[in-house]
């Protein structure tokens, strides 16, 4: 079954080379970029349909053994994250043709956006830790070249700075990989749990292993190394943004899930104690960035960072319970975040503005814009019975039952605090009047083909957070079993190490 694992790499570098051809013709290109992203959803569906049946998939490339060749490695984790990045990237792309504008299209958006989603799989389901920092490189490149495109003043400094720190963490990580290296004699992740266990130098190992979590601490944009994202993050047009949201920083937690239950796992007073205070510190620091901004991509920027502080309180926790919690948020946070700026750059686009100040009146002139935006906003802040109420109450719980009240108490506040960040949003866009100077209407009523470009993603994003939340015991036993099989990575060891499903 080793096609299934090169699918979702293979569809969109195809999809990327095939735009790049084809980029004189306007319309062709759309229909490219637009079939190469359902192609790449129809591949991860089958491809999580597959690992659910089977278990572990392992594809052995050129027939190498492991740890001689590459491996690619899907299991649950893995599996579903490719999904909601197949998914992700075909609703954005179908909002971008309706957004980007035909310069940025010139200059080879398609093809930049479809390496950057092959980038994402493949770092996803790479079992190699040198072929997980190919991959970074490859997103790095791809995602560097979608922010500055167009090259405005904004988009420049946004780029120089995003570029500069992500830098930074490609040359800790190369760092970290040839220590990893020369300790242990593999890159593999499932012989790499073996490996260290055996090294005699633990302190060496704990060394590594803080360089990591430095290194993906700056991909995933956790306290103190966030800076970067919200100085960046609302420079581009809205679908660059809304992909980087949706995927750009759950790469890097998904590293850091990965190697800290798969490799580093002999200190977890250690490693995992330092991730619960960064996880605290992130969390508190994201939502007071996003309570004291008044623009909407700012806003939703700061948050991303909040948020992420969630996710890694899952990893910290290193239970089942707080797992699962982690594995669901990151689903549940996937869509709704993306959604959110989605729906921003809807705004953009009918009231002329991302400016609070500037705003007003949308419920009246746009009243499915005002129920789409209540949607994700209150699973965001973890209202009942949306995905984000579910997501926030697992970690929690797992929380009290270590006993860990302060950690639970920031939880509690942050999510309190997210609340008013969103019920700024509404209050301001869309429930006060416009003022006197607000912002301009958009450049023009929509058309019919913008309307369903720019509606149908948000709608169907609003339709899984809300399935997800009411529908919520499928969802929590798929995380459950991820869960499990992350904190007990025997049977990923076993199928990559021991000639499992292949």
């Amino acid at each position: 079954m080793s096609w299934l694992l090169v699918l979702p790499i293979a569809i969109p570098m195809a999809t990327a080379v095939l735009a790049l051809l084809v980029r004189k013709q306007h319309i062709m290109e759309r229909y490219v970029s637009a079939g190469g992203g359902a192609a790449l959803f129809v591949a991860t569906v089958v491809l999580l349909a597959a690992v659910w049946q089977d278990g572990t998939l392992v594809g052995r490339m050129g027939n190498w053994p492991p740890p001689f060749g590459i491996v690619l490695v899907a299991d649950l984790f893995s599996a579903v994250m490719v999904l909601i990045a197949g998914l992700t990237g075909l609703l954005i792309v179908i909002f971008a043709l309706a957004t980007v504008d035909v310069e940025r299209e010139r200059f080879a958006f398609h093809s930049f956006y479809h390496i950057l989603l092959g980038g994402v799989c493949g770092a996803f389901l790479t079992g190699d830790v040198f072929n997980l920092y190919v991959w970074f490189e490859v997103m790095l490149i791809s995602s560097f070249a979608l922010i500055a495109l167009g090259g405005e003043k904004a988009q420049l400094d946004g780029a120089v700075k995003y570029a500069a720190i992500n830098l930074v963490s490609t040359i800790l990580f190369l760092t970290s990989i040839g220590l990893l290296y020369g300790a242990t004699g593999t890159l593999n992740m499932a012989e790499l749990n073996q490996a260290v266990r055996a090294v005699e130098n633990q302190g060496l190992i704990d060394a590594i292993a803080i360089m990591f979590l430095i290194a993906f601490g700056i991909k995933a944009a956790v306290f103190p190394l966030f800076f970067w994202l919200p100085a960046s993050y609302h420079t581009p047009p809205v679908a660059v943004t809304a992909i980087f949201a949706a995927l750009m920083t759950k790469v890097g937690v998904y590293a850091l899930f990965r190697m800290f239950t798969l490799v580093f796992t002999n200190d977890l007073a250690l490693t995992h104690t330092v991730m619960l205070v960064v996880a605290a510190l992130t969390m508190i620091t994201g939502v007071l960035g996003a309570a004291a901004h008044t623009d909407i991509r700012r806003i939703l920027s700061f948050h991303i960072v909040s948020q992420i502080g969630y996710m890694v309180l899952g990893l910290a926790l290193f239970t089942p319970l707080a797992l699962v919690g982690g594995v669901f948020y990151l689903i549940h946070h996937i869509i709704v975040k993306a959604n959110l700026f989605l729906i921003g750059g809807v705004i953009k686009r009918v009231a002329g503005s991302f400016d609070l100040n500037r705003l007003g009146g949308l419920y009246l002139s746009h009243p499915v814009l005002a129920v789409m935006f209540l949607i994700p906003a209150f699973s965001l802040a973890g209202f009942p019975p949306l995905s984000g109420f579910w997501a926030k109450l697992i970690l929690i719980k797992a929380s009290l039952d270590l006993e860990e009240y302060l950690i639970a108490g920031v939880a509690l506040v942050v999510g309190l605090l997210t609340i008013y960040s969103m019920t700024k949003i509404w209050i301001q866009a869309f429930w006060k009047p416009l003022p006197a100077d607000g912002a301009p209407a958009g450049p023009a009523p929509l058309s019919g083909f913008e309307r369903v470009a720019l509606y149908t993603p948000i709608i169907v994003m609003c339709a899984v957070t809300v399935t997800i939340g009411i529908w919520v015991e499928p969802f929590f036993v798929f995380a459950e079993r991820a869960a499990q099989e992350l904190i007990e990575p025997a049977g990923y060891v076993a199928a990559v190490l021991g000639g499992g499903p292949r």
